[in-house]
Order: C-alpha cells, then sequence, then structure tokens
C-alpha cells in the first residue's frame, strides 16, 4: 500500500518520515515522481518545493500502515490482550496496524511480528510428543503476516461460498452463524482463502502465532501469559473433550469462536474447537534451522493443527500435529493475509 492516505510524507510507507524519505524525493527532484515509490506527494505533476515542505513537515513517526483491503480497528497491541511488552514492540515495529477487519469478509485480523522460535516437541504433563514432533529446530521468519482473530465461521463462509457443509446447523442449532465452519476439505479452504486474497498459514507460521512467545504445551492467556504444560489448564484456553458436552446434549460439537482466553497474541481457539488446515503438504522436520520454511514441495496428505472439540487434551498441545484425507466435524481452518 501506497502510505500516502496514512501519513503523506511517508515515501517509501514504512511508518517514519526521516532521511530515506528525504533521498528518495531528491533523487526525483523536477521529474514527475512515478518510479518505485511515488515523489509527487501533493500530485500537481513535479516533485519540487511544495512536496519538500510535506516532508520536513511530516519528520519522524507516522501511524501504523493500515493495509487497502482493510479496515482499522486497533492501531496499536492493547497492553490487555497481549501482556507482552517485547511482542507489542514487535508488532509496532513492523510499522503495521495490529487489529484489522477485512473489508470483504468481515474477517478481523491480528498482526504477527517476524521473528524467531523453536519448532516442535513441547510435551505436557500428561501427554509425551510423537514421534513427528521432533527434531526440534529453530525457525526464523523474516516477514510479517495477519492471521484470523478467529477461525473461519459458518456465516463467513456462506457469505463468500453461498452453501454450508457444516454439521452443526439447522434449527437446534441457534448460534451456528458464529461456530467455525467445518466438514472443510484442504482443497476448499485454500479456494475460499484465495477468493477472498488470502492465504492458508504454513505451519511454521501457524505453530509460532499459537506459541506467541512462549515455550510449553498450551499457549498463554492474558491471566498466565509464560502459558503452561498443565493439562488441567486446557479448559480456559479452549474447546476439547474434556469440556465438551456428551453427545446428544446441546453442548455436543463445536462452539462459537471467541468464548475461551486469547493467546498472547490475540488469537482465539488455537487450542481446540476444530481442527485448522495449513498450507503445507505433510512431511518430517529437518534439524537444522529453517528460514520460513514451507514444508515438502509434494506429498499425499495435507498438515492439520490446533485440537479440536471432539479429542483429548494432548492434541491441543503446540506442537502436535495430524493429517487426513477427508472432511469431518473437526475440520476447519483460519486465514492468514499479507499486509
Amino acid at each position: 500500500m501506497n502510505a500516502a492516505a496514512q501519513c503523506a510524507a511517508d515515501i517509501d510507507g514504512n511508518a517514519q518520515v526521516n532521511g530515506t524519505d528525504l533521498t528518495i524525493l531528491l533523487s526525483a527532484w523536477g521529474t514527475n515522481g512515478q518510479g518505485t515509490f511515488d515523489s509527487d506527494l501533493n500530485d500537481d505533476g513535479i516533485v519540487g518545493g511544495l512536496d519538500l515542505t510535506i516532508v520536513l513537515s511530516g519528520w519522524g513517526a507516522c501511524g501504523p500502515i493500515v493495509p487497502a483491503w482493510a479496515t482499522l480497528i486497533e492501531a496499536q497491541p492493547d497492553p490487555a490482550i497481549i501482556p507482552s511488552a517485547t511482542l507489542r514492540a514487535q508488532i509496532a515495529a513492523t510499522g503495521y496496524a495490529w487489529h484489522v477487519r477485512d473489508t470483504q469478509t468481515e474477517m478481523e485480523m491480528l498482526l504477527v511480528p517476524p521473528g524467531t522460535f523453536t519448532m516442535g516437541c513441547s510435551a505436557s504433563q500428561s501427554s509425551a510428543c510423537s514421534a513427528d514432533e521432533g527434531p526440534v529446530h529453530q525457525v526464523t521468519l523474516t516477514a510479517a503476516f495477519y492471521l484470523g482473530r478467529f477461525e473461519v465461521t459458518q456465516s463467513q463462509w456462506t457469505a463468500l461460498v453461498g452453501s454450508n457443509p457444516s454439521q452443526f446447523q439447522g434449527d437446534g442449532v441457534p448460534d451456528a452463524a458464529n461456530r467455525p465452519v467445518e466438514q472443510i476439505p484442504w482443497e476448499a479452504a485454500a479456494q475460499f482463502a484465495e477468493t477472498a486474497g488470502m492465504r492458508l498459514p504454513t505451519e511454521a507460521e501457524w505453530e509460532y502465532a499459537y506459541r506467541a512467545g512462549t515455550t510449553t504445551a498450551f499457549h498463554g492467556t492474558p491471566s498466565v501469559p509464560e502459558g503452561t504444560s498443565e493439562d488441567t489448564q486446557l479448559g480456559a484456553r479452549g474447546w476439547f473433550s474434556g469440556n465438551n458436552g456428551a453427545q446428544g446434549t446441546p453442548a455436543y460439537g463445536t462452539k462459537a469462536v471467541g468464548q475461551k482466553a486469547p493467546n498472547g497474541l490475540g488469537m482465539h481457539d488455537m487450542a481446540g474447537n476444530v481442527f485448522e488446515w495449513v498450507n503445507d503438504w505433510w512431511g518430517n522436520y529437518e534439524s537444522l534451522p529453517q528460514v520460513n520454511p514451507s514444508g515438502p514441495l509434494t506429498g499425499s496428505f495435507r498438515v492439520l493443527r490446533g485440537g479440536n472439540w471432539l479429542m483429548g487434551a494432548a492434541n491441543c498441545r503446540s506442537s502436535a500435529r495430524y493429517l487426513t484425507v477427508f472432511p469431518s466435524s473437526i475440520v476447519g481452518f483460519r486465514a492468514a493475509r499479507n499486509p
């Protein structure tokens, strides 16, 4: 996005008006300013003294950039939701707004800053890791991205696709519109995301966002930001077999999104409700450090993350990963988008 709408003097769109912007302006002096960056800030057809005045008067920091596809909800991270000062600083440093709404789908999206984390096995007090959660390895993500605050809901799916495959809907499910869409094959989830200008997160992006700076089996919350590995504490974070109603009762099945505590980046339901498709083909991890890994180039199965309402606490751990070839009422997804 050209940042002119957000901060007229910020030529390169990095939320700072400084020597870089001045250099860009001076290198285009006397021209119409059309190049890698638009330097004709007042749109009078020539880069000159008036444009220089705009840069000098706007010197310093300017507001976070709101992507062209979004409307602003909150520019800066809310400390009541993101208690980590480190994470708040990392988000602010990207220059992008923290909390936005995708104007086409009405999805709320939160910014995930770039960073490095340890990916793989995080056992809980009651559950060991499976072999496919290792080897533990370092991953660096070099670019910020937006991720859905919630899993894609039935109403959001239906508005774009026109039909609803979910099991938990109908007259007996009054809150169905706000429950996650389920029974979605990977191909349909990927097509939905592409149609909306979004994408599925990579497996590394998903786990990085889930952990939000923690190294424990289960993500942190505003009241317990360091996370926990105690299975008995999962109920505050997500829906799983331990707090889901028995079959045949009104509480059985998925739940409306956002009822459990968010993680350290503000995302809800990453530890339960429905499994979430990610973009990667299923494969073994590499032991060496990775930069922006996207998984195997080909494969037979796609990866699911995040636990679900039908299965136990072990499935909701930060490092737990699964695969399937068929959609079911425990399978949904969460969308990502580049700024």
